[in-house]
């Protein structure tokens, strides 16, 4: 939702005046990975570039459902791209509105699983074109760990690790000189894996 991470939405009962995380049971043989790809493809209006399960939630948490256990997955799509359905809202996660105790804690691991798998899967390079500027993959980086980075510091820690690779192309950015335009490093041209080390700037 602009240049911050936010979540979908969809309005609960009216008794209960409640907003809800997209939910659905599995069909009859369908898998859960399945199952989840369809509701958010529903939601969304396409289906998420990147899907994860996080786990399983009960403890009397209730959810609009009441079902007893939630299994639940995040998903990933850039918000320009995504035509919601009918009912559905973005949110922008700091400023959510009241859900279920059950529905809370899905969102917070959700939060916490996206930014601990940056380091292992290439989620931030899904939410861009094939090229792009070192300036917009630092940006989708900040909206998903929710915290500004140290742009030299940044630079290098993707150099080290050996995500990206130049190209040709540049593109003019405002008045200054125009920025080179990269791509996500081919598995086959990259270095064994190294962590990426983030410095970040407080306010």
């Amino acid at each position: 939702m602009g240049n911050e991470l936010a979540i979908l939405l969809i309005r609960g009962s009216a008794e209960r005046e409640r907003w809800a995380l997209p939910w659905r049971a599995p069909q009859t043989g369908e898998t859960l990975e399945a199952a989840a790809v369809r509701v958010a493809e529903h939601a969304l209006g396409e289906p998420p570039i990147w899907t994860e399960q996080i786990g399983a939630f009960g403890d009397a948490k209730r959810h609009p459902s009441d079902s007893e256990i939630s299994v639940a997955f995040v998903g990933l799509v850039p918000h320009e791209t995504a035509s919601p359905s009918a009912g559905y809202t973005w949110f922008p996660m700091r400023d959510l509105p009241p859900l279920s105790p059950r529905q809370r804690a899905i969102v917070e691991v959700a939060t916490r699983t996206i930014q601990g798998r940056l380091d292992q899967a290439p989620i931030a390079f899904r939410l861009l074109p094939l090229t792009f500027t070192l300036s917009e993959l630092q940006q989708v980086y900040e909206l998903l760990l929710g915290k500004r980075l140290h742009k030299a510091s940044f630079r290098r820690a993707l150099q080290a690790a050996w995500l990206v690779e130049p190209t040709d192309e540049w593109r003019s950015e405002g008045r200054g000189r125009p920025a080179q335009l990269f791509r996500y490093a081919p598995k086959k041209r990259r270095r064994p894996h190294r962590g990426v080390r983030f410095d970040f700037l407080y306010p």
